[in-house]
């Protein structure tokens, strides 16, 4: 199969534009999505990311990078932010940013951790706390002659889940699979005690690592790399296995 370019040229993805908000979206007590209209933006695909630069009064900038969370509608980025402790950008995006007021926005970055229609396979998406909003985009781009999806979501508590009304619908959708794992405190009569990762929540119903999925882990770096060497022991092919990470610690 031939592989679908990266939107935009090299120049074009390395520009600042202008992004206007045009609507926010409240996803947990701590999580906001921002839909923002950019000036002459190239595409994206589902998994990229972009730059967000923000500047005070003063001069001073502050750039950080947010996964997109929704596949390309036109001018439109989605990005949901989820406000970190003193954390100043996540925190202005979150709490700040109005509907029409505007920020630099740069991309789309990253070639390696997406997904493209068409792509052979199954796919299985693997998310700690916010790492699940770049497979969000997957999970929303897939059509429904897609191959199989299943997402494992691991959250502490119920009121963490990013998307969860969204989440739930999928999860009742042909050839789309949802597990929520939760580590500290589980829904009443959920299907799953409390407790971390293990190897059979990231076995799927009807088929498996022979079937060569592509998997996509997303997450802190502590849980990336378990949920990794769990996949590896599953007997999933190293290659097969696509990881993005940030932070210290997890879910």
């Amino acid at each position: 199969m031939a592989r679908a370019a990266v939107p935009g040229g090299l120049s074009a993805r390395r520009a600042w534009r202008e992004a206007t908000l045009v609507e926010r979206r409240p996803e947990t007590d701590s999580a906001v999505t921002l839909v923002l209209d950019v000036d002459g933006w190239p595409g994206h695909l589902p998994g990229q990311h972009v730059d967000v630069r923000l500047t005070a009064p003063d001069g001073y900038t502050a750039t950080r990078s947010y996964s997109v969370s929704a596949p390309e509608r036109g001018s439109l980025v989605e990005l949901t932010v989820q406000r970190v402790p003193d954390g100043e950008v996540s925190t202005f995006l979150a709490d700040g940013l109005a509907v029409g007021d505007t920020v630099r926005l740069r991309g789309p970055v990253g070639g390696w951790f997406v997904w493209r229609t068409g792509q052979p396979g199954p796919v299985l998406l693997v998310a700690g706390g916010s790492g699940v909003v770049p497979l969000m985009a997957m999970l929303r781009a897939r059509e429904p002659d897609s191959p199989p999806f299943r997402l494992v979501y691991s959250v502490r508590e119920p009121e963490d889940v990013i998307y969860r009304g969204e989440l739930a619908a999928l999860g009742s959708t042909p050839g789309a699979d949802v597990l929520l794992v939760h580590t500290r405190r589980a829904p009443d009569g959920g299907p799953r005690a409390v407790g971390r990762l293990r190897e059979e929540d990231l076995v799927a119903p009807g088929w498996g690592a022979a079937d060569a999925p592509t998997c996509y882990v997303c997450g802190p770096t502590g849980f990336v790399e378990t949920a990794a060497d769990l996949l590896v022991g599953l007997g999933h092919a190293a290659d097969h296995i696509r990881t993005e990470r940030f932070g210290p610690s997890g879910p």
